[in-house]
């Protein structure tokens, strides 16, 4: 294929090339790549969600910085990849999860929801005049008194998870998950694997870059940065010394 040939198959956010692809998918994949990092652990109790905060400027509130948001009072998601794509979706998100309730009395279940997304998501790679998003997300909570965690990335595929990783240095973070994951993990555990997970991704990580919550019967809870900091100086005494 010339390049000429490549060209019109790159402009084109729903043709396929010869080879089977669609290289404005791929394109958002590799936008979300520049993203932080983020990443989701299921455990026996629920689901723990995790993300860096990394502001720009030393004058920028980290609080400011969205990376994880409550989609109902037992759902929640995580994003990386373009903030105001991720936006989009999450308020799309709420939106059906609210309806969902309205309509039948009832949270709507962890996989319902991910698969609406996810087709939202599927119609912006094979609508003329449009992009595909340039975000995937982490969705979790708990259904049927078990946490469950599904992944949407920009060609809107959903994938179930036990633990999993997106944003940048998604191959370090997912080395350190499988490595650490076990099926009996208790949400404390999470939240400590979580630590541990970022931490590959970035030795000099601070406490007070973490934003964590947890998401159980419970409900949605975020992670405090008294807790955050405990649980940081347990998963850094844990790695090995020089």
């Amino acid at each position: 294929m010339n390049r000429n040939d490549k060209q019109a198959y790159d402009r084109g956010t729903s043709l396929f090339s010869p080879d089977g692809r669609i290289y404005q998918v791929e394109y958002a994949r590799e936008a979300v790549k520049r993203g932080a990092p983020v990443l989701g652990i299921r455990t026996v109790d629920g689901v723990v969600l995790a993300a860096r905060r990394a502001t720009q400027s030393k004058l920028m509130e980290a609080e400011s910085i969205e990376k994880l948001h409550k989609l109902e009072d037992t759902l929640g998601a995580a994003t990386a990849g373009h903030v105001a794509d991720a936006r989009k979706l999450v308020d799309f998100a709420r939106t059906t999860a609210q309806r969902e309730r309205l309509r039948y009395g009832e949270p709507i279940g962890v996989e319902t929801l991910t698969k609406a997304i996810t087709d939202n998501i599927q119609e912006s790679t094979q609508s003329g005049g449009i992009r595909p998003y340039g975000a995937s997300l982490l969705i979790g909570g708990v259904e049927n008194g078990e946490g469950r965690l599904f992944a949407a990335d920009p060609s809107g595929t959903p994938q179930e998870w036990k633990a999993v990783a997106i944003g940048g240095h998604r191959d370090d973070v997912q080395a350190a998950l499988e490595a650490g994951y076990s099926d009996d993990l208790t949400l404390e555990d999470g939240l400590t694997l979580a630590v541990t997970a970022l931490l590959e991704a970035d030795p000099d990580l601070e406490s007070g870059e973490l934003n964590i919550v947890t998401v159980s019967e419970a409900g949605y809870e975020v992670v405090d940065e008294g807790t955050a900091s405990e649980v940081f100086a347990d998963a850094t005494a844990e790695e090995p010394e020089e």
